[in-house]
């Protein structure tokens, strides 16, 4: 008889945690990758992703983190009601020459898993950068993408143009 109790307990315990939520069934964001394309070296860049809470509960975001000190992440930890919407900021210093691709963690109250949006890029000396913004190859890039991503994103604080 223990041992059936024990069982069930383990039972429970388990489909419990299963039960928990994961971030995508409780919030949306509008681009979960974002490429700025090429950047001047030691030209910082900006984007803001939108969150959106699509859950019938307000959620909080407890904490948000970069994988290293070059990417900071800024987002407000007030409550957020169903069906609003918040930004988070992710800076990008731009100090090491080369591509990049970093992950960017929002964590959820309430939801183990933290959400994770990546942001890309390369990041070219000013001779290179210069020169590239001079080409077709360049415009055609721009305007790409500033088409595949939601207007707020694309409003980048890219200082290097």
């Amino acid at each position: 008889m223990k041992k059936f109790f024990l069982l069930a307990a383990a039972f429970v315990t388990s489909m419990a945690a299963m039960a928990q939520a994961k971030a995508d069934e409780v919030i949306k964001v509008d681009t979960d990758k974002y490429d700025f394309g090429k950047l001047k070296q030691n030209v910082p860049a900006t984007v803001y992703f939108t969150l959106t809470n699509t859950s019938d509960k307000p959620i909080v975001i407890e904490n948000s983190w970069a994988g290293c000190g070059c990417t900071t992440p800024e987002v407000s930890k007030a409550p957020l009601a169903p069906n609003a919407s918040t930004k988070i900021k992710v800076g990008y210093n731009a100090a090491a020459m080369g591509r990049f691709e970093k992950d960017v963690y929002v964590k959820l109250a309430g939801v183990q898993e933290p959400k994770v949006i990546k942001i890309t890029g390369e990041v070219v000396s000013d001779v290179v950068f210069d020169a590239y913004t001079k080409t077709a190859d360049y415009k055609k890039a721009e305007k790409a993408r500033l088409a595949t991503y939601p207007k707020d994103a694309a409003k980048s604080d890219k200082k290097s143009k």
